[in-house]
């Protein structure tokens, strides 16, 4: 068995745990490295007796809708759910112009309702994976990867607020109350579960308005025209849970050229119909939130330039500009940015402090 096979047998046997007639939705696009991946997974699924479909559409990025034929895809309901594409799945224009409703919760996208809402189905996402990339990360001890996971996942629901500091200029301390935070450790073999392959990260989404300080990105960053490398970083100062402003180099001016595009387009969505009526201003102030603090946990993880990969590697945290993962902080963004060597310090509602990570090195 060949390096992507092998990756893709413990992708749906491991990963997802894929069972005999299972129903099996692959969304990838028409491209080299995602297609050989779909390819290698649709065979992976057939051999554990399951019945996948293979569905491919052109490349979506942050700011497109996903096809209509991928929309209606979900309407069957599949058990399991796989979307390996160059850029994203795209968005739900039906779930946007009128979000679906689930126990009192509204989600903007199909996909959204049936693994957060409905927990019909079980998925992984992989936006921007490469061959290369695919067979070295998914071929881990998710047994340890759990363990890390939820250590740090326990230590950021406990804990009131959070700073995290770094040698690049970071000094940033954001509220946590009543925020629970999230593990991506591989195990999507139950209903409601999902996350990236490759996995490893713990997140959550920093209580909104609270965010205070300096983030310098000095890693690599997500951008409306693909994920970079930063050679100069970028200098992001954030009040009141919202970046100010930004300085630095050629990526500040392109990061800031990215939220002001979100903070338009939100707009235009609205006046077109594409966003409910009076959601325009909303989704266009959420453009510069602080959505997301993520702690990086695959220790296969590199950073590379692909923000999938990179927001995994040890010694990294990643904050996001745009859209949180509590569905209050909307946006038609989430850029993710990674911060080097960092030391993160979860302060507890009793006063005591816990250091997660210092200068890089994982303590828990």
């Amino acid at each position: 068995m060949d390096l992507l096979q092998e990756a893709a047998h413990i992708a749906i046997s491991d990963v997802l745990k894929l069972t005999a007639n299972e129903q099996l939705l692959i969304i990838t696009n028409p491209l080299p490295d995602p297609e050989a991946i779909s390819r290698a997974l649709y065979h992976a699924a057939l051999d554990c007796g399951a019945s996948p479909v293979l569905l491919f559409q052109p490349v979506k990025t942050q700011f497109d809708f996903a096809e209509p034929a991928v929309i209606a895809a979900f309407e069957a309901k599949p058990q399991a759910f796989i979307s390996i594409s160059a850029e994203k799945l795209g968005k739900d224009r039906r779930g946007m112009t009128s979000p679906y409703k689930h126990n009192g919760e509204e989600y903007d996208h199909i996909f959204h309702l049936q693994l957060y809402g409905e927990k019909s189905c079980r998925s992984f996402w992989s936006p921007g994976t490469t061959l290369e990339s695919f067979t070295r990360t998914v071929p881990i001890d998710y047994a340890e990867l759990g363990r890390r996971c939820d250590a740090v996942r326990h230590i950021l629901s406990a804990a009131q607020s959070v700073r995290v500091t770094a040698p690049g200029g970071t000094d940033i301390t954001i509220g946590l109350r009543n925020r629970e935070a999230k593990a991506d450790d591989g195990d999507f073999s139950r209903p409601g579960r999902g996350g990236n392959l490759p996995a490893g990260e713990t997140f959550i989404s920093p209580e909104n308005g609270t965010a205070e300080g300096t983030i310098v990105f000095d890693g690599s960053i997500s951008l409306h025209k693909g994920d970079i490398i930063i050679r100069e970083p970028i200098r992001c100062r954030v009040r009141g849970g919202y970046v100010a402003d930004i300085s630095g180099g050629e990526e500040a001016a392109a990061l800031l050229e990215t939220i002001t595009l979100a903070e338009r387009d939100a707009v235009d969505y609205e006046k077109t119909g594409r966003l409910p009526k009076g959601q325009g201003e909303t989704y266009a102030k959420n453009a510069r939130n602080i959505g997301e603090l993520g702690i990086g946990l695959n220790p296969r993880a590199a950073i590379t330039g692909g923000m999938l990969e990179d927001e995994k590697a040890f010694r990294t945290c990643h904050f996001a500009v745009g859209h949180n993962y509590d569905n209050d902080a909307l946006s038609l963004i989430h850029l993710d940015g990674l911060v080097k060597e960092p030391t993160i310090t979860a302060f507890m509602a009793n006063g005591t402090s816990v250091v997660i990570e210092q200068n890089g090195e994982l303590l828990v």
